[in-house]
């Protein structure tokens, strides 16, 4: 195992890199409606963008811009996964301790799951065909079989969860804010495999993966960015 430590607050080189790398803005939609941000989300394949908005999740086509769609009854929701094989949507309502699962077509409610305390990230693993809720409150995840929205494991974590990612080969990722380090779960056995300290890093949050070299890139609240080697 590696851990590479960036510095993320040299604010001149910063600058120049984005000023250099021509990305821009190419459009800027307005979407009105109620509520705060948190996660977004992206079905590529039915070009349709969900946006948690607190309280219900709007849904946008990305053809039109338009919002095509509404997702009530989500108190606290942060984040939005999609499972396109198996037709289903799933929330992480964080204020009622629960995920809602809905028909990626007709955007219809069709179950309640009851997870741990406040879920925040949420992920679809399709090695596994499950659903994974992380709970801040609760300090655990909860994992449900994403067709029949049966809960099968509560996996302890020792510390909050924050955003997670998957490998596609059966591998779970995971931030945990509390204990600086970034946790692996094994999705088919549904258990924590591996765990990677991330020190210098405090509270990691946001976390990316480049799978295809085996590369874990964590930001954390001390202004540093490390990158994992798994």
């Amino acid at each position: 195992m590696k851990i590479l430590i960036v510095l993320c607050c040299l604010v001149f080189g910063v600058n120049a890199y984005a000023a250099d790398s021509g990305y821009h803005i190419i459009k800027k939609l307005k979407v009105g409606g109620e509520g705060g941000w948190d996660y977004l989300t992206v079905d590529e394949a039915a070009r349709r963008l969900y946006i948690s908005r607190s309280t219900h999740v709007m849904v946008i086509d990305l053809d039109t811009d338009k919002v095509v769609g509404d997702i009530p009854n989500t108190p606290g929701v942060h984040g939005i996964a999609i499972a396109p094989e198996l037709n289903r949507g799933f929330t992480s309502n964080g204020k009622a301790d629960t995920s809602t699962i809905f028909d990626l077509k007709t955007l219809k409610v069709l179950v309640e799951v009851k997870t741990g305390g406040n879920p925040d990230a949420i992920i679809y693993d399709p090695a596994s065909k499950k659903v994974f809720t992380f709970n801040g409150r609760s300090k655990d995840a909860t994992v449900f079989d994403a067709a029949t929205g049966k809960v099968v494991k509560t996996i302890p974590l020792g510390g909050k969860p924050e955003f997670s990612t998957i490998d596609g080969k059966g591998k779970v990722y995971v931030n945990n804010e509390d204990t600086n380090e970034v946790i692996e779960i094994d999705s088919r056995k549904a258990r924590v495999s591996r765990k990677f300290s991330l020190k210098p890093c405090e509270e990691p949050t946001g976390m990316g993966l480049d799978a295809e070299h085996g590369r874990i890139f964590s930001g954390c609240h001390n202004k540093l960015m490390t990158i994992l080697d798994i």
